[in-house]
């Protein structure tokens, strides 16, 4: 075992080297430090374990793997734990305005400990959707050693043959209330649908997140489409505490991997998958945390040149399971690097760049489907498209597969909340022709600006996926498909035009066009923005309130540390 000297241990040496330190080393005695611990580097292994979420049930189990690995490599591991929330169990209640506010808690907390503690270098593990970037953001902001874990993808369920998730069961809900099914078998759907531990098995937000971070070269290669249930996640655990005592032998931080050239090929990646649209916020966040500029352009700009070459679910047929079995994500690269689309010569965990850490991946099997060729791609263009207008000027996210279509036009039928649109959408209220419009659910209206994945599905479900749209000031989850488009910025609280959207109006969506337009003529949009009047905060005291106080807009990646 090596010990390591003091150059490898800057933030430890200094709370626990010599005399004067003797309180703090005695504390560190009774938590499980031997004298020689004290001239070892420290790995703070920041864990996201809770029973709140199947997502992270298992994590505990990770963060020991991962401290046994960096204890191997001559650390000293210290395990600590972080906050997660279930966007799952949350969704279509007031518990979801808490989930993006969650990423902010994750983030400060990590930074809190580590930089209380005087952690060398990090391994963070996250599973749930608010984890990834959450943990990103706090091992940008400390720029120490570090390395990022996923916990790994859930296995689909079996209902009648048929792969399920947890999409399925909100979308068996609007095929109960349309009576295409009975109370019977959405109970069979319901408890079918989620048979163990990991995140949600689409190309959904978790699995999105964790495609992105190995694009950033965080994360160990191929390590973001392993399953949750499967010996080689525990394995890359321990090879990630091990790499992070190599980061720090060599002196490589965050800031010398998470370059603007890393975070493009951040965007590449998730647009050749088919990412949720939740990448944009979290990307754009944790490029803040870093220091990098990034903006919704970038999406524009490369989602014009990238093809979507993945058959993932919300919109395709296959799982992350599937793509896990097939070779993960590492050869998808390979092929967007052969073809001039990914920056080879980043530099990643690994101590290697991206180039050389794909030069060791083999090619996806022949007959796979799952991976399109580039001239078979699901579709040429990118499928996050940002549109911009008079109902967003400065800019909204749609997440376009092609299957919905690329143009709508239609009357506004205008709801408060997500509650109150979701009522009316089951009820048959809402009908064909129509946009649904879900204001005041933004960063500061909401506050947290909630995902509508319930209403989306309830769509979808009762038959209406390509005759409604749907736009919010609120975003989505990586479940959602149809003609969706939310972040629309400013949002309603803050006086954008969506705040003055009247039952009735025409509203046409263009995805060719990128553009969002309220059919009205520009002197009586200005008449009602002059005529609108801010509403009362719904939360005055607490978490939420604070967040309130201190988010960006969307469009800035919805971040409170500016």
């Amino acid at each position: 075992m090596e010990t390591c000297c003091r150059d490898s241990r800057p933030y430890s040496s200094k709370v626990v080297d010599g005399v004067e330190r003797a309180a703090s080393r005695a504390m560190l005695h009774a938590v499980g430090f031997k004298r020689n611990d004290f001239s070892k580097p420290q790995v703070g292994i920041a864990s996201t374990w809770s029973m709140v979420t199947p997502c992270n049930m298992h994590i505990d189990k990770l963060a020991e793997a991962a401290g046994s690995g960096a204890d191997r490599a001559g650390a000293k591991s210290v395990i600590f734990n972080t906050i997660t929330v279930s966007d799952g169990i949350s969704m279509g209640t007031e518990g979801m305005k808490y989930s993006l506010v969650s990423r902010e808690v994750i983030a400060d907390s990590i930074e809190t400990v580590a930089g209380c503690e005087g952690f060398d270098g990090l391994v963070a593990i996250g599973g749930c959707d608010k984890n990834m970037p959450g943990c990103l953001m706090a091992l940008a902001r400390l720029n120490r050693p570090a390395v990022f874990v996923y916990g790994g993808t859930i296995l689909p369920g079996s209902h009648c043959g048929k792969d399920v998730d947890i999409v399925s069961v909100f979308e068996a809900v609007g095929r109960y209330t349309r009576g295409e099914i009975d109370a019977e078998e959405l109970e069979q759907i319901e408890e079918t649908a989620i048979p163990g531990e990991g995140s949600c098995g689409g190309m959904y937000t978790a699995n999105t997140m964790a495609s992105a971070i190995e694009a950033l070269g965080m994360s160990l290669p191929n390590s973001s489409s392993r399953v949750a249930a499967s010996a080689e996640k525990e394995q890359e655990c321990a090879a990630a505490g091990a790499a992070v005592c190599e980061l720090i032998r060599n002196a490589i931080r965050p800031s010398d991997i998470l370059t603007r050239k890393a975070f493009l090929n951040a965007i590449t990646v998730v647009t050749a998958l088919g990412g949720s649209t939740n990448a944009v916020l979290h990307l754009l966040a944790m490029a803040h945390a870093a220091g990098v500029k990034l903006s919704l352009d970038d999406f524009t700009r490369i989602g014009k040149k990238t093809p979507v070459l993945a058959d993932l679910k919300p919109s395709g047929q296959y799982v992350m399971a599937d793509l896990a079995a097939i070779g993960g994500v590492a050869p998808l690269m390979k092929r967007l690097l052969a073809a001039g689309l990914l920056h080879g010569d980043c530099l990643t965990v690994t101590g290697k760049t991206l180039e050389q850490n794909l030069a060791e991946s083999k090619g996806y099997p022949r007959g796979q489907d799952i991976i399109r060729p580039f001239n078979r791609p699901v579709k040429k263009e990118g499928h996050l498209v940002i549109l911009c207008g008079n109902l967003a000027p400065e800019g909204a996210v749609a997440k376009i597969s092609g299957k919905e279509g690329l143009h709508f036009k239609g009357s506004a039928v205008v709801f408060e909340s997500e509650e109150e649109a979701l009522k009316r959408i089951l009820d048959g209220t809402v009908e064909a022709g129509q946009v649904v419009v879900i204001r005041y659910e933004g960063p500061r209206g909401g506050p947290g600006m909630r995902e509508m994945l319930a209403p989306t599905s309830a769509i979808i479900g009762r038959g209406l996926g390509k005759e409604v749209a749907l736009i919010t000031d609120g975003r989505f989850s990586g479940g959602s498909h149809g003609f969706v488009i939310g972040h629309i910025t400013p949002e309603a609280f803050c006086g954008g035009p969506i705040a003055v959207v009247q039952n009735g109006d025409q509203i046409t969506l263009d995805a060719e066009r990128r553009s969002i337009t309220l059919d009205i003529p520009d002197p009586e949009l200005r008449r009602r923005l002059d005529a609108w009047t801010p509403p009362e905060p719904r939360c005055t005291r607490g978490v939420l309130a604070k967040y309130a106080r201190q988010v960006s807009s969307a469009s800035l990646g919805a971040v409170t540390d500016r």
